[in-house]
């Protein structure tokens, strides 16, 4: 019998999402500052079958947390506890900003989604670069072998006008990079105004090629790079993007992000209309990501890493993006609902379906 759902309806589902996830994340942090981290780590290590290679890169598991969770690096140690394969630390912004205005984050519990039009509030790539390197070291001595690994997803500060976009990203790359196992361009979150114009490839060429460039030169390696795209492309542009990743030899592609769409949801339209404007996550989004990854796959073949992201709640979620081409799979909504050892979950069915 699982306890968790029963705890979120009593403790959390009445009261502010974002509260609610501050008071969360606070708990795992505690869990593993307390020295309990250790005994989870025990219980929670995914199986060595499920060691995934991607952009010359090992993963513990081939499931991790999306972007989103930990916004500013405070809890890589402490989430990796839970068994997440890797963690992806962002979006980071090269300026700190406090994000929208709240209330902000919104429950649609009905559909196993979220709301968010979050606007990337964090402390700025100069904050959290010595969080990263510091989380990178305490990895690599916990876990001599194969560690979990740590992405790093950077966005546009908002104050800084599109044309002046490249400088910005810059900026993160620079800051980030070292201390950063795979290094994410976000151009496709809908709470930063304009930003998924930086979609369209001919901004995306300079852009990309940019931030690539100087994040090796800041690393003194080669820095896996990435871009996050949005499912609300159409397919002639998320065959462009594709054909683009390809000409930039790029290591992946991340997809999807939240969507602006709002069909096919359960709960009530006065309710979805009373949370606004914002990104929707979750369960809902599970057809159309699965849809472009698809697509990705079948216009990139073999040639890059293919990481999807979406609506996924179940290791049968997982797995059917693997069979659909992913090499890494990403979740996040369904962790505020599943709980704290859906990772393990997870990663114990992988693992059982791998040995029948």
């Amino acid at each position: 019998m699982r306890v968790y759902p029963t705890f979120f309806r009593l403790a959390f589902s009445w009261m502010d999402a974002e509260r609610a996830h501050k008071i969360g994340f606070k708990g795992i942090r505690l869990a593993h500052a307390s020295g309990a981290g250790k005994l989870l780590q025990k219980l929670t290590a995914p199986a060595p079958s499920l060691q995934t290679a991607a952009f010359g890169v090992t993963f513990p598991s081939p499931f991790g947390l999306a972007a989103g969770f930990d916004k500013e690096g405070l809890g890589i140690e402490a989430l990796t506890d839970l068994g997440f394969g890797h963690v992806e630390v962002g979006t980071i912004t090269g300026q700190a900003q406090p994000g929208n205005e709240k209330p902000r984050l919104f429950r649609l519990v009905e559909d196993r989604a979220v709301i968010n039009r979050m606007g990337f509030n964090n402390d700025g790539a100069s904050a959290v670069a010595p969080r990263l390197k510091a989380a990178r070291a305490a990895l690599q001595r916990r876990y001599p072998a194969v560690r979990p690994v740590i992405g790093v997803n950077i966005g546009k500060t908002k104050v800084v006008e599109l044309a002046d976009a490249v400088d910005d990203y810059l900026v993160s790359a620079r800051s980030l990079a070292p201390a950063a196992d795979y290094l994410v361009v976000n151009v496709s979150s809908p709470n930063t105004p304009g930003l998924r114009l930086l979609q369209d490839v001919e901004t995306l060429r300079p852009l990309l090629t940019a931030v690539g460039q100087e994040a090796d030169r800041a690393a003194g390696r080669h820095v896996p790079l990435l871009v996050k795209i949005a499912p609300d492309l159409s397919d002639e542009d998320i065959d462009d993007v594709a054909r683009l990743a390809l000409d930039l030899k790029l290591d992946g592609i991340i997809a999807t992000n939240t969507t602006i769409a709002r069909t096919g949801l359960a709960s009530p339209a006065d309710q979805v209309a009373r949370c606004g404007a914002g990104g929707l996550s979750g369960a809902p989004l599970k057809a159309r990501s699965l849809d472009v990854l698809k697509r990705l796959k079948k216009a990139t073949g073999d040639s890059l890493t293919l990481v999807a992201v979406g609506g996924v709640e179940s290791a049968q979620d997982v797995q059917e993006r693997l069979d659909a081409g992913a090499t890494l799979v990403q979740g996040y909504t369904a962790f505020l609902y599943e709980g704290p050892f859906w990772a393990a979950r997870i990663n114990r069915q992988l693992a059982k379906n791998r040995r029948s």
